[in-house]
């Protein structure tokens, strides 16, 4: 009898040590698995936020290329003056394009294209007609325009983005 009890104190111990040795494994794994995942694991959680950290300085580039891309504003209707008969030139008709930097400066363009207009109306009715005829004429005429265009432009909008004033078209009869 003693020693059925001695046998069964022993698998009473080995099936609490199998216990123990089954949840130290257990364990083992757990954390195991825990450390890879945490550490050894995929990365892609990292990668998609860095990619997504990429895409809107990327963004942000694009839109400040946009600000600053040069941007064309063609004045809808020609500029038309009349000059007095003994000038030999009696009408001028001048159409013109404007490089801005951005789509913002156009839209500015726009909201003050009457003030513009009638600026650089008497601007060109003031000009003498015999100085139109030659290209150094014309030149001046242009740095003309464009110093109207931005004096207006730093008024109305606070910041002259106004590069350059192109002649489309320069009709004298």
């Amino acid at each position: 009898m003693a020693e059925d009890a001695g046998a069964d104190g022993e698998e009473k111990k080995s099936s609490k040590m199998m216990i123990i040795i089954i949840a130290v494994v257990v364990l083992l794994a757990g954390g195991g698995g825990a450390y890879y995942f945490m550490f050894m694991g995929d990365d892609t959680a990292l990668e998609e936020g860095a990619e997504a950290e990429e895409e809107v300085v990327e963004e942000v580039e694009e839109e400040e290329d946009l600000d600053t891309a040069l941007t064309y504003f063609d004045m809808p209707k020609p500029f038309v003056v009349n000059f007095p008969k003994s000038s030999g030139i009696r009408l001028l008709q001048v159409s013109i394009s404007l490089a801005t930097e951005g789509e913002a400066s156009v839209e500015v363009l726009k909201k003050h294209e009457p003030m513009i207009r009638n600026n650089l109306l008497m601007l060109i009715s003031g000009q003498a007609p015999s100085e139109l005829k030659t290209v150094a004429g014309k030149q001046k005429l242009q740095e003309q325009m464009l110093k109207e265009v931005g004096k207006i432009m730093k008024r109305m909008d606070g910041k002259n983005k106004v590069q350059d004033v192109f002649f489309t078209s320069f009709v004298m009869q």
